[in-house]
């Protein structure tokens, strides 16, 4: 089984409820919206290299999911470029806050921990769990 194949199964495990996988798919983007809006706070150029960094571990892992994810952080980052700079920090932090709200309420409802508490990299396994989703929905391979 591939490296990805595998983590999404793992995931997948903890996501199996409707209504969470639905919860996810709308607070996930939204979390990786906040993160580069909470680093664009400190530089530009420091959500920037969050996103390389982010880029070149999707690309290890599938070469489709990079591109996606390409695709979401160039919107992401040009939302960022045209938002007044003053209201990023605060944004960011009401979307984090409220996102990892819903986060944990879906995983209530699931009844099961995030996945995350037993391995950091499912942090950056949620985005292609809800990009995998779209994938599927519109018959594309990952």
């Amino acid at each position: 089984m591939r490296t990805i194949d595998s983590l999404l199964a793992q995931y997948g495990e903890s996501h199996r409820n409707h209504v969470n996988e639905w919860v996810h798919i709308v607070c996930v983007p939204l979390i990786v919206f906040s993160l580069l809006g909470l680093l664009w706070s400190l530089h530009a150029s420091v959500a920037l290299a969050g996103s390389i960094v982010a880029l070149y571990y999707y690309y290890k892992l599938s070469r489709p999911f990079a591109a996606g994810m390409l695709m979401m952080l160039a919107v992401i980052l040009a939302v960022l470029l045209i938002l007044p700079g003053a209201t990023i920090l605060p944004l960011s932090l009401a979307i984090f806050v409220l996102a990892w709200i819903g986060q944990f309420i879906g995983h209530q409802i699931e009844g099961k921990k995030p996945s995350f508490l037993d391995d950091l990299r499912f942090l950056l396994i949620g985005p292609l769990f809800v990009l995998g989703f779209l994938y599927r929905r519109f018959k594309l391979a990952y």
